[in-house]
């Protein structure tokens, strides 16, 4: 078992949120923004479903980034998307003490990341993309890895 030392917890202060409404952006072109978004650095990105006046569906595109990330964030929704404004406003982050470590389950090796508290795990994730390589690699269901990861948890 491999392990990567912790990451300590801290805050980050230097963070904006950043929200667009979208209602005439097609649905093909939105996978299209979050990965612009997420590969110019942005921390997190997502979409939720709302209505917009006259009842028109639509969707919210919310993304954390740092303030230093921001001016690239907004021209990227700009020349991407439909949108003719954007909000945004300073957020504070707080993020758990984290560490990795790489596991063996009888498929392969698996990243764990585990947050602590006080020096203690109290959080355990596998890795999506080392769970998908081996399901597709192996043609296992990816439920059936991700349990096999969970047994090596317990």
């Amino acid at each position: 078992m491999r392990k990567h030392p912790p990451d300590e917890q801290h805050i980050d202060k230097e963070m904006v949120k950043v929200e667009v409404n979208l209602d005439d952006t097609p649905g093909e072109w939105l996978g299209y923004v979050i990965d612009k978004l997420l590969d110019a650095g942005a921390n997190d990105v997502y979409f939720t479903p709302i209505f917009m006046k006259k009842n028109r569906p639509a969707v919210k595109l919310e993304l954390l980034c740092s303030l230093s990330r921001l001016e690239e964030m907004k021209q990227i929704l700009l020349s991407e998307t439909t949108t003719l404004g954007i909000r945004y406003y300073p957020l504070t982050v707080f993020r758990m003490e984290r560490q990795i470590r790489t596991i063996d389950i009888k498929w392969g090796k698996v990243t764990i990341k585990e947050g602590l508290q006080n020096g203690e795990v109290v959080k355990a994730s596998p890795e999506y993309e080392d769970c998908r390589r081996i399901a597709e690699e192996f043609h296992v269901p990816l439920k059936d890895v991700y349990a096999e990861v969970w047994k090596q948890l317990e």
